[in-house]
């Protein structure tokens, strides 16, 4: 889920780069994928920025007089030119720019340029002077008097909406008419990456498949970093050769590319590229292409530095919640590589059932709840070693701190783990655990039994976001309703998976309906309230347009995709509702749904044709 109680905030996207955020415009935001589609021609990544560094002198940009330069008290970052815009100390703008085509068939695209800011201003709260960096009309991150520091630093801004445009980049400075600032550009580079070439249409398989993830990080004595090795292993399930694989870092969004605080160094079963996607995507080349069947394995250390914030990913006060911040394998299908950007209006997951055996060390004082089976053995003085272990599961999340916990177990059979944070009551834990027992117990008996021996509920009221799911693993408010939504997506996203950045109804609005019915409600004459906000507004929508929608996300994809499952289910008869959805959840165990797929079993299920019922409800596919 992310968003049941919170559906109705806009969560805007952001770019983050160095001293500004800056709010993503609409244009910006990728398109969705469509089926079928002409194949993109191959990305051969690509340098497109001629004259980056200024050595060769003005050409081909476009520049106030001046800008640039060789001397006058600045020096370059490389080499001897650079380009000097501002620094008078008087009412001044110049413009530095240059056209650029970035070529199509890429799937990233990020901007790099190494920048020194220094002033002569005061202040610590005002920016007077102000660098601002730009595709087209679209702000790329704005910098000021505020940003100077001794040196250079390096900027990256994640340009991947604009792969197949020509577009001109230009830099912008205004300086006012008190103390001077100067903003110093050099080296400057766009390098695009990825290939999104589908494979050959014939060979829409997933893979790599069967990731076995083998993990080993030590914490500090908070539970807020984490130091250690990660390896995975997996195999080629395709008839096309895999020639490189892409690790989602999907938790560097939280900072700011490329000072981020998942990092990965130290790679070994192949080469890594530089970062792509605002720093969420690292390729890695295999050493020679793995043939259909053949396996091979990457391996890395890892670094994660948990952010101050109530968050999926971030720390509350002495609480580390450590969701997504496992580099985990992207997918290639007949789309080809699922690049997306990381959505925090909702989920941009998608990823295939995997083995992890996760060893966390940590302080004893500290509780580490987590995906799977847990067992702790002693460590070193005062420390604990817990290993976790799951089994086709789709992601590994876990929390640290001081947690307070009541446990239980189901009438089905199911062990129930609630951990609180301070603040929240004795009462409302055990009134959780019950919540998650009867939910577990409810959505098994509809969709077939939870093949995992346990789950864990962490509980913190401080969570902006309402909850969220991963494997085994759920964070909430004390809620009812969003308390079952989560465990409802055990089975939508984790058991039956998705592709939850082009595809989100088919988890967000099948957990909310399974609420619905966990909790005795009918769902009695909702569709009426449908009112559609515009021609281009359907359930199927992906993220890209509900991220330029944000407003519109819950309240479509959560309320008028359930809706739309009890209108199916009152034009087909309950009782082949019941066998549809246990059917299709028994036919994708630990698979992936589509669509188009879950079209096709609806309408095996009737005799009633469900063309026009398709066409009402927006559901595309």
């Amino acid at each position: 889920m992310r968003n049941r109680l919170l559906s109705l905030v806009a969560a805007a996207g952001v770019l983050v780069a160095g001293g500004a955020v800056a709010a993503a415009p609409a244009q910006a935001a990728p398109p969705p994928r469509t089926a079928p589609h002409a194949a993109p021609a191959a990305c051969t990544p690509t340098q497109v920025i001629a004259n980056g560094g200024f050595e060769s002198g003005s050409s081909p940009w476009t520049s106030s007089t001046g800008v640039i330069t060789t001397g006058g008290g600045q020096s370059a970052h490389a080499g001897t030119q650079f380009a000097w815009l501002n620094g008078y100390g008087s009412t001044h703008t110049e413009s530095l720019s240059q056209t650029v085509t970035i070529p199509a068939g890429c799937s990233a695209a990020s901007l790099t340029f190494w920048l020194h800011i220094d002033t002569a201003e005061t202040t610590t709260t005002t920016a007077y002077d102000k660098l601002t960096a730009k595709i087209g009309s679209t702000t790329l991150a704005t910098y000021s008097n505020l940003d100077a520091a001794t040196g250079y630093v390096q900027r990256t801004v994640d340009v991947s909406a604009f792969v197949g445009q020509s577009v001109t980049l230009a830099f912008t400075g205004t300086e006012d008419s008190g103390l001077q600032t100067s903003f110093v550009l050099d080296d400057i580079a766009l390098n695009t990456s990825g290939d999104t070439t589908p494979p050959p249409a014939a060979d829409a398989t997933r893979t790599p498949a069967a990731p076995a993830y083998t993990v080993s990080l030590t914490s500090d004595t908070t539970g807020g970093t984490w130091n250690g090795h990660e390896s995975v292993n997996l195999t080629n399930a395709s008839a096309t050769p895999l020639t490189e694989v892409y690790l989602r870092l999907w938790d560097n969004y939280h900072g700011s590319c490329p000072t981020t605080p998942i990092t990965v160094t130290n790679v070994t079963g192949g080469t890594a590229s530089a970062l792509t996607v605002n720093c969420t995507a690292l390729k890695v080349t295999l050493p020679a292409a793995l043939a259909q069947g053949q396996s091979g394995t990457v391996g890395f250390d890892l670094k994660i530095v948990v952010p101050s914030g109530a968050d999926r990913f971030g720390k509350d006060g002495s609480f580390s919640f450590i969701g997504n911040a496992l580099p985990v394998l992207a997918i290639r299908d007949a789309a080809g590589w699922h690049l997306d950007p990381y959505t925090n209006n909702g989920e941009a997951f998608y990823s295939l059932a995997a083995d992890f055996s996760v060893t966390l060390d940590h302080p004893t004082g500290i509780s580490v709840p987590a995906t799977g089976t847990s067992v702790d053995t002693p460590g070193a003085s005062g420390r604990t070693v817990t290993k976790a272990t799951a089994s086709k599961v789709r992601d590994f999340a876990w929390a640290a701190g001081p947690f307070s916990k009541v446990s239980g177990t189901s009438p089905g059979g199911v062990k129930v783990n609630v951990y609180a944070v301070s603040g929240i009551s004795t009462a409302n834990s055990n009134s959780m655990l019950t919540v998650s027992e009867n939910a577990v117990d409810a959505h098994a008996g509809r969709f077939g039994a939870y093949p995992y021996s346990e789950i864990d509920a962490v509980l913190d009221n401080n969570f902006w976001f309402g909850g969220m799911e991963y494997p085994g693993f759920v964070l909430d408010l004390v809620d009812t309703t969003a308390l079952t939504h989560e465990i409802g997506h055990q089975w939508w996203y984790g058991i039956v998976g998705d592709d939850e950045y082009n595809s989100p109804w088919l988890d967000e609005s099948f957990a909310d309906y399974s609420t619905d019915l966990a909790l005795g409600k009918t769902g009695a004459s909702c569709w009426n309230s449908v009112s559609w906000a515009s021609s281009a507004e359907k359930i199927t929508n992906s993220m890209a347009y509900w991220d330029a929608h944000s407003s519109r996300y819950g309240t479509v994809v959560y309320n008028y995709g359930k809706c739309a499952l009890h209108d199916l289910r009152r034009l087909i008869g309950d009782t082949a509702m019941t066998q549809l959805l246990r059917g299709y959840a028994q036919s994708h165990w630990y698979g992936v749904s589509t669509t188009a797929e879950f079209k096709a079993a609806a309408q095996a299920a009737t005799t009633v044709d469900l063309t026009s019922f398709w066409t009402q409800h927006r559901i595309d596919g």
